[in-house]
């Protein structure tokens, strides 16, 4: 992505209304050195101006009440289909849209994934809560155009001492995410801390499927890792937003789709893998949580 430099008294490229010179000439620049340094750097399109910023955390609002939501109301013996009912009504009740119905073909507005599915479980009124799972239900929202897109782990009943473990060590993994996400460093030092912490627990981080940008698009560059290594990855710079959510698998980092629905992706030895999702913005001088 190279950097375009506007001239000095054109007017900005983040719509602010103030010239270049007096808005975002020096932060272009100091993105260009790290260009030259060798680093992937964001272009303008990957950095969200205050009106996007504003939409994002609107929409944000919808997505984090309907996962509060479930979790007032999630049991067992309920069906994955009545979570589904749930993010349906109470997203349209206030004016947004589910982002996962028909998204690529998607049937439902949420994915519900139990045990060892790492995600995109499809809800269904034959899938049974039962005492003992653990479920993630990652919802993503639109509202006036703007995406918001955040997951939670819920423990059903008597869960297992080791599943626990899974979703706490899970929950804490993102936390060590956010901390790491910092203006001016790169993505692949908070991956890397990320993936540490797992493997100090006996964990495997899933490698192909990661985080992404979003808020004015579902899906948007880059594509966020949890496996990677320090010095890697694109620069964080103010502005940017994009998701932390790494699947954290209790035995190996393989797994395989559903051949008959397309979706689902499984653990490879059947172990149960958890996962916790949210949106952070970069700002000056760390990051803001806007979707959790």
């Amino acid at each position: 992505m190279i950097i375009k430099r506007l001239d000095r008294n054109a007017p900005c490229w983040c719509g602010s209304g103030k010239k270049y010179k007096s808005c975002h000439l020096a932060f272009d620049d100091k993105i260009r050195r790290f260009e030259v340094m060798g680093h992937i750097v964001p272009g303008h399109d990957l950095i969200k101006t205050e009106k996007d910023i504003e939409g994002i955390k609107k929409s944000a609002v919808i997505n984090i009440a309907v996962l509060d939501e479930i979790g007032e109301k999630i049991h067992a013996g309920m069906s994955t289909q009545e979570i589904d009912d749930i993010v349906m009504t109470t997203t349209k009740k206030m004016g947004g849209i589910p982002a996962d119905l028909g998204y690529e073909g998607y049937p439902k507005s949420v994915c519900t994934s139990i045990n060892d599915e790492i995600c995109h479980g499809i809800p269904s009124k034959d899938i049974i809560l039962k005492d003992g799972d653990i479920i993630n239900v990652d919802c993503s929202t639109i509202l006036d155009g703007y995406f918001s897109d955040s997951s939670r782990m819920f423990m059903i009943g008597d869960v297992s001492p080791e599943k626990k473990k899974l979703v706490q060590v899970t929950k804490e993994c993102v936390e060590i995410g956010l901390a790491h996400v910092k203006p001016w460093t790169l993505m692949g030092d908070m991956g890397h801390a990320v993936h540490q912490h797992a493997l100090k627990n006996g964990y495997s981080v899933v490698k192909e499927i990661g985080g992404h940008g979003c808020g004015n698009a579902f899906h948007e560059e880059p594509f966020v890792s949890y496996v990677s290594k320090p010095g890697t990855g694109m620069l964080m710079v103010p502005g940017m937003v994009f998701t932390i959510e790494p699947m954290v698998n209790m035995g190996t980092d393989r797994f395989f789709t559903d051949a008959d629905n397309g979706w689902t992706v499984y653990t490879g030895d059947g172990k149960p893998s958890a996962q916790w999702e949210i949106e952070v913005l970069v700002t000056e001088t760390g990051a803001e949580v806007l979707s959790y």
